[in-house]
């Protein structure tokens, strides 16, 4: 008797996780942010100055963009959502999911949002003491630092951009995903646009 209470609570669990699973419905629809300090490489002194990895993905195509920029400030969130998202993604941004910290969400003069604006990207963020909420944007960075940070013993810092452009191109175009049924993003964005132009370089990448 007791075994079973035990197999329908984890049943009873199983489909509560099930029914916090989403997909969104096509690209575009939700891209989400998230930003994490970078460790000091190989050759920096503890007193040297740290950079700052910013991420993003679509929550439909798992297409993800990151950059490296030298501080975390809204100045440069916004740098990242112009110059490495807008500029590269192949579809037109509803809206940005991001956290509440200070890169993200300020005041109505905020740089962040007022690059939102003339795009006509509106804003969600996570619920105050909850970034579980922006999770798919956390493994994107743990994954990131997993599969590339931790694997390569960067000379600087101009070899770590590097490398991760090199990743990021690879992770895209290349790497088949489980969540996509085997597909790539850029698989999943020809699908969803054919008549669009997105490259899809030949790249090796050693994990």
């Amino acid at each position: 008797m007791k075994r079973l209470v035990k197999v329908e609570r984890e049943i009873e669990e199983k489909l509560k996780k099930q029914a916090k699973r989403y997909n969104k419905s096509y690209p575009s629809e939700t891209v989400r942010f998230d930003t994490k300090r970078l460790p000091l490489l190989q050759n920096q002194k503890a007193t040297d100055h740290l950079d700052y990895l910013f991420v993003a993905i679509d929550d439909f195509s798992r297409e993800r963009y990151a950059a490296i920029l030298p501080d975390r400030t809204a100045a440069g969130a916004a740098k990242f959502l112009l110059r490495d998202v807008i500029d590269c993604c192949p579809y037109t941004i509803e809206c940005a999911y991001c956290d509440n910290g200070a890169e993200y969400r300020d005041n109505a003069g905020h740089p962040f949002g007022i690059a939102c604006v003339p795009n006509n990207i509106s804003q969600k963020f996570t619920r105050v003491a909850r970034p579980q909420t922006n999770g798919k944007a956390g493994r994107v960075v743990r994954t990131l630092m997993e599969m590339w940070h931790d694997k390569h013993p960067f000379k600087d810092s101009a070899h770590r951009q590097k490398e991760l452009c090199r990743f990021v191109n690879f992770y895209n175009n290349v790497k088949p995903h489980k969540s996509l049924k085997g597909d790539t993003p850029f698989e999943v964005l020809q699908a969803s646009f054919p008549t669009c132009c997105v490259n899809n370089p030949t790249i090796s990448y050693t994990l």
